[in-house]
């Protein structure tokens, strides 16, 4: 197989779901043989880790979709580094860095739509891109009704690197909690619509019932002084454990004994997934993609978004039961191990790349033979 030369691009200076994505797809890749390389804005956090794991970035500000000097060098990069695939991410990088890409010639240009979110520009999916991948069904779904155009749109799921063999975890240590804690873990960007305070409200009465039950809240974002706050008037800050950005989810996750991510709005869900690969119990909300993760009862339990009520049932189903959390917990380290790979996402992702090359060759060959 031909090692095929990628350039991803980003707009987005964040790090979140989607930048995960990206970054462990380039990887993938590198390790399959490709060249992979990336085009974001100077600050973006996505650069800043892809540099540090090696990978050459190169910097365009991207601050709108009618930035002429950013379309004009990630055009000229294009052409010289003569790439194969451009791969674009969010909206003004789908728009500046897609026509860049048209104007260059660049054989096959794919967007990746990572988020369950109203679209804002049709002509990022039917126009400028050859192929759109989603990362869910549902998100494929809403751009086929959207009025994407069916047989451009793929479903590609996020994938994850399969944790080594467990080898504990430092979290309890680091809280000071023993192994007679209960803990509920939750990994989530600090941003609205992800249910931080949602599962606020439903542990707030369970910890005064429950002595040794604490709640792990990893992640930061734009919320999370409003979260700190929120859990510090409470006085709760010594059963409610703000962790802030983390590195090591998998040591976090590893010292948890289920997880939740009461979320009202998620394309598919990498939490959950990371969460079920260490064999964790989750419990999610009835929306977007996340069924398509959670099998209800199966390898973990569902709930209505928004319902503070409903989660606290399914809460003290699991504190109360640990032979249910360690069924559960089979039962997702086994739909994780069967699926969402990275190694599965990798190979789909190479496929749809050979396979928008090879078409566009054949299309252009078949109008050359007709002219």
């Amino acid at each position: 197989m031909k090692a095929l030369s990628v350039l991803h691009s980003e707009s987005s200076r964040g790090w979140g779901g989607q930048e995960v994505r990206t970054l462990k797809e380039m990887v993938a890749l590198r390790a399959l043989g490709h060249n992979v390389e990336l085009v974001c804005p100077e600050d973006a956090r996505l650069g800043i880790r892809a540099r540090a794991d090696g990978f050459a970035v190169h910097h365009a500000r991207m601050r709108a979709g009618g930035d002429l000097r950013s379309m004009v060098t990630i055009r000229s990069l294009l052409a010289r580094r003569r790439f194969d695939v451009l791969n674009t991410h969010s909206g003004h990088d789908s728009l500046v860095a897609g026509m860049a890409g048209r104007l260059a010639g660049t054989p096959f240009i794919v967007r990746t739509r990572h988020l369950a979110l109203p679209i804002t520009s049709l002509a990022t999916y039917n126009w400028l891109p050859h192929r759109v991948v989603a990362v869910s069904h549902h998100v494929r779904d809403y751009l086929i009704s959207a009025g994407v155009q069916e047989d451009r749109v793929e479903t590609i799921y996020d994938g994850i690197l399969k944790p080594e063999a467990a080898t504990g975890s430092t979290l309890r240590d680091e809280l000071g909690l023993d192994a007679d804690a209960t803990i509920a873990g939750m990994v989530a960007i600090m941003r609205e619509k992800k249910g931080h305070e949602d599962l606020i409200a439903a542990v707030r009465p369970m910890l005064a019932e429950r002595p040794n039950l604490h709640v792990v809240m990893a992640g930061d974002g734009v919320w999370f002084e409003k979260i700190k706050a929120i859990v510090d008037g409470m006085g709760l800050a010594h059963r409610i454990h703000l962790l802030g950005f983390r590195t090591d989810i998998t040591n976090v996750l590893r010292g948890c004994d289920l997880f939740v991510l009461p979320t009202h709005q998620e394309a598919l869900g990498q939490s959950f997934i990371e969460a079920m690969a260490v064999g964790l119990p989750v419990i999610g909300t009835r929306v977007d993609g996340v069924p398509e993760l959670i099998d209800d009862g199966v390898n973990g339990l569902l709930v209505p978004a928004h319902d503070v009520d409903s989660l606290r049932s399914a809460l003290a189903r699991l504190i109360d039961d640990a032979p249910l959390r360690a069924r559960l917990g089979l039962a997702a380290r086994l739909k994780t191990d069967n699926r969402f790979t990275v190694d599965a996402m990798a190979n789909e992702t190479v496929d749809c790349y050979l396979r928008g090359i090879y078409a566009g060759r054949a299309y252009y060959g078949e109008r050359r033979a007709a002219a």
